[in-house]
């Protein structure tokens, strides 16, 4: 009987102890670690909210870029922060829906060693061939792809846009030959050259060659159509495929058994700064679509393109390194 009055008064007193911890959060810098380097689109996003934290909290909050291995150096330094709020990620689908399905060894789990705070932004692919070819939609490209076959490459700078892109082409028999590059510029480059005829590309990066009409883009990746292209439809709705959901997604994690108070406290200033119509303006500038959503509602959408991408890698052939 004495054991049980001790142990409540003691799980009374670490809840009271962390809520007082939450009550003054935060009272010294934050970082904010990213596992992408300066300029990319996570960089940008990060460096802004950075500004709008310090603004809310008074304190400030630092980027901190550590790139290599496909974001893991990041991921890994955070999961092995203290769960205090004081060591954020600001990360995306590369480190918690591609990287568990083409890398046989994690040093993190993306479920169990983070704690959703919040989604951040949306960066929509797009499924784009050589403007020079007779080819202005999807199933266009299907027909066109099949009477050339063995003549037909695409090109890829990343493993998370040769996914869709290998994706697209077992499902539908193209039969077209992935070529991969250091970079998706590079592969840009030879997609309008016309040594590739197709790709995936995110839609900042190939914005200026859409405009210039060297690149034609034909469908998003994701299965929503997006307020930064609304005219362009999903390949799920033109080539009817089924949970066809692979783009780009940002949110905000914290290390594993980060105090819920200090998880609230975080959410609900993130929201603030992504519904403000400054920030909206400001992000959708960068072709980066805000996502405001609670941790319950992330932690959903986590969980879900984890397993949408791990379908898809599968359908692709794509097998961990």
């Amino acid at each position: 009987m004495k054991r049980n009055v001790i142990g409540a008064l003691v799980m009374a007193l670490a809840l009271v102890s962390g809520h007082a911890v939450a009550q003054g959060y935060p009272n010294k810098p934050v970082k904010i670690v990213i596992g992408f380097g300066p300029g990319s689109g996570t960089d940008i996003v990060a460096r802004m909210l950075a500004e709008e934290f310090q603004k809310t909290f008074g304190q400030p909050f630092i980027v901190e870029n550590k790139p290599g291995a496909a974001a893991q150096i990041a991921a890994n330094q955070v999961k092995a922060a203290p769960p205090d709020g004081y060591t954020l990620l600001l990360t995306s689908n590369t480190t918690h829906s591609v990287n568990p399905h083409i890398y046989k060894k994690l040093q993190y789990d993306p479920i169990a060693d983070f704690t959703p705070i919040g989604g951040v932004g949306y960066f929509p692919f797009i499924l784009a061939v050589d403007a020079k070819l007779p080819i202005k939609s999807p199933q266009e490209l299907v027909t066109w792809a099949k009477a050339n076959k063995g003549n037909v490459f695409y090109a890829y700078g990343t493993p998370t846009v040769q996914i869709p892109a290998e994706a697209i082409n077992r499902i539908e028999k193209l039969e077209a030959i992935g070529v991969p590059y250091k970079s998706s510029p590079d592969a840009m480059t030879d997609v309008i050259g016309g040594r590739a005829q197709f790709m995936v590309v995110d839609l900042a990066s190939s914005q200026a060659q859409v405009k210039a009409g060297r690149l034609r883009a034909l469908a998003l990746t994701g299965s929503t159509r997006t307020a930064l292209a609304p005219d362009l439809p999903t390949v799920e709705e033109t080539l009817k495929i089924k949970d066809f959901d692979l783009a780009a997604w940002t949110g905000l994690f914290g290390p594993a058994s980060l105090p819920p108070d200090i998880v609230n406290k975080l959410s609900d200033a993130l929201q603030k700064i992504l519904k403000s119509p400054e920030i909206r303006e400001r992000m959708l500038t960068s072709f980066i679509e805000p996502t405001p959503s609670d941790p319950a509602t992330f932690k959903a959408m986590v969980r879900k393109q984890l397993d949408v991408w791990g379908e898809k890698v599968k359908v692709a052939g794509i097998q961990p390194e």
